[in-house]
């Protein structure tokens, strides 16, 4: 308690030097991307692998692109004029890989390849001289260099959110062609920094689209169930473009709402909708709601749930009623293809199985996955948790890291404050407990409350011992202030004893408030049979789940977990020859899609759990 109080007023009294109001940061991005007018840009892509960055850099180590150099840069996609011009690369003589998609699992040679390669996709489209044009990108792993026709629309860093560029003047009637370069290098200033425990996937690894709009659209909107009124839509609509003030109407027919309303010469308008009686989200009713907004100058259609999720004294209330969260980690991977899980299929698979165990919840680890997990989620009625890959240790006092952590936090948010199924922003992972981490990691959960303050908050921390009593286990992080909701991963039995040890341990919570176990563990080889005390069979692994869920069963606090994880996973941390191979073992769904031991005995618990209510 000593140290809490220390780090507690050293935060009171220090200066902020992450310092952001709600205004002081203007995000572009374009919502709801898939109910807009889309030209795909995916499929087969030219690339040239360039690990001494030979296309960006001069001998001088001057980029082309900033010199103006077109000779030498890749970007400017140039062919020889005659059989006397030397050019040194050829993107139509090169190969091509799938987009989207990872290089890490297309070819072979760049299996463990980090670095930079270059991206290039020709196109033909029928410009239309009454609208504007945006590219987009689901997400680019992890510096991205973009170029259209051989100009530069820019750069974007972080290699889970979306992101966008408009191209109106650029784009040709006609042949067009963009040109991206890649570099999923590590970083120590990065987000996450160079020590991950996930598969450092390189590449386009989410849809690409030419988004063509209308002069002036609506780029954004934001409705949501008022959290203290259930009768209340509230949010905004805003418009992008030269006629800023228009009158507008949103209709919700299931509702019988036809609601008008006017924006301002900043092209934005707050929305307050007085709506009655709706029939609200929840994971045994994932009703959405058929929404169509217009303006005089543009239309657009979302599917939206309204619900309610708030905090009360130790409970989590969904809609006023107490939840407890039934739920399971994974990553965005499918171990049965290689590679990352990017298509709306692949989250089907992988929340089919999250809900055969009878989760209601999944926790989207370590980063914000992509929009069809989501979306597919909400349909099938599966809370989540989402989350920015503020993993472990990173550079806290380093203000780029930090303005990289916020830009990751804010596409985040923006892409899904509309999913009704989305109930926990999360601010990070196992994170160490210093003055500097928190003054980083509140800041973020702060500006998460500006941009959407239906949600809750919290961060995966880590447990402590308490001095001179060793089966004493607290959860003491200052951190836990600014939260809603105190989740802490702990994997006693695993890397922290026997399973047996579960059985003598008591618990302290530092805070009254609802305890959600955000990860629990143990690694096995599927079809690897042995007694319940060899480690990597599934026997173990199922009896490590059998005496964790004995203790945490005992203790009234907490209202929900996310064991880890749903399925195996790829890693380069794990190098066990036999038992991991570069996998991370601990799923309970082998790489080949095969169901372990331990799923049967969570599922028996989750049963257990959902037949008390």
């Amino acid at each position: 308690m000593r140290r809490l109080a220390i780090l507690l007023l050293i935060l009171t009294l220090s200066s902020s030097l992450y310092s952001q109001n709600e205004n002081s940061t203007k995000i572009d991005l374009i919502t709801n991307v898939i109910n807009r007018n889309l030209i795909s840009l995916d499929g087969r892509w030219n690339y040239i692998v360039d690990p001494y960055e030979n296309g960006f850099y001069d001998y001088r180590r001057r980029p082309y692109d900033e010199i103006g150099d077109r000779t030498g840069g890749f970007y400017s996609n140039r062919k020889p004029a005659d059989k006397t011009d030397r050019v040194e690369y050829d993107f139509e003589l090169s190969p091509a890989m799938t987009i989207p998609g990872d290089w890490n699992s297309q070819v072979n040679e760049l299996k463990l390849y980090e670095g930079t390669v270059w991206f290039k996709r020709d196109f033909d489209v029928k410009k239309k001289s009454d609208k504007r044009y945006f590219l987009y990108f689901g997400a680019v792993n992890y510096e991205a260099h973009v170029y259209f026709n051989g100009k530069k629309l820019g750069v974007h860093i972080g290699g889970f959110t979306p992101f966008n560029f408009e191209v109106t003047d650029l784009l040709e009637d006609g042949e067009n062609f963009v040109v991206v370069k890649v570099d999923n290098s590590r970083r120590f200033d990065g987000v996450p920094t160079v020590n991950t425990d996930w598969w450092n996937y390189g590449g386009i690894t989410r849809d690409v689209f030419l988004i063509e709009t209308n002069a002036t659209f609506i780029r954004d909107c934001k409705l949501q169930l008022n959290n203290n009124d259930l009768g209340m839509i509230e949010g905004f609509v805003q418009l992008d473009g030269a006629k800023d003030e228009q009158n507008g109407t949103i209709r919700i027919e299931e509702a019988n709402i036809n609601y008008k309303f006017k924006t301002g010469s900043n092209g934005y308008a707050t929305i307050k909708i007085r709506a009655g009686k709706l029939n609200l989200w929840s994971p045994e009713n994932p009703f959405l709601y058929n929404i169509k907004i217009e303006t005089e100058t543009d239309t657009l259609k979302d599917k939206i749930g309204f619900r309610t999720i708030a905090v009360k004294g130790t409970d989590i209330l969904l809609n006023g009623k107490p939840v407890f969260l039934r739920g399971i980690c994974l990553h965005e991977e499918n171990p049965l293809k290689t590679g990352r899980a990017y298509s709306e299929a692949e989250a089907l698979m992988l929340l089919n199985w999250a809900k055969e165990l009878n989760c209601n919840y999944v926790r989207l680890a370590h980063y914000p996955h992509n929009e069809y997990m989501v979306r597919t989620a909400e349909k099938m009625g599966l809370l989540v948790w989402e989350e920015i890959p503020v993993y472990w240790t990173i550079q806290w006092e380093n203000e780029s890291t930090f303005r990289n952590a916020m830009n990751q936090l804010e596409e985040m948010i923006v892409r899904d404050r509309n999913r009704a199924n989305v109930i926990i922003w999360s601010m990070g992972n196992e994170t160490p407990v210093t003055e500097e981490r928190i003054r980083f990691m509140s800041k973020l959960a702060e500006r998460a409350r500006e941009l959407d303050g239906s949600r809750l908050i919290s961060a995966a921390l880590e447990v402590h011992r308490k001095e001179n009593e060793p089966f004493t286990y607290m959860v003491d992080d200052p951190l836990g202030k600014y939260l809603d909701v105190l989740s802490f991963n702990e994997y006693i039995g695993w890397y922290d004893g026997k399973p047996d040890k579960c059985s003598k341990i008591n618990w302290e919570f530092g805070y009254d408030k609802p305890v959600v176990i955000s990860e629990t563990g143990a690694g096995a080889l599927q079809g690897y049979n042995a007694d319940s005390l060899t480690v990597w069979s599934e026997e173990h692994q199922a009896y490590f789940y059998k005496k964790q869920l004995e203790m945490i069963g005992k203790q009234k606090q907490i209202k929900g977990m996310t064991p880890w994880i749903l399925v195996d996973f790829r890693s380069p941390r794990r190098q066990h020859p036999v038992y991991q191979n570069f996998w991370n073992r601990k799923g309970l769904v082998s790489s080949s899609g095969i169901k372990k031991k331990a799923y049967f005995v969570l599922k028996d618990f989750y049963d257990k759990i959902e037949n008390r209510k």
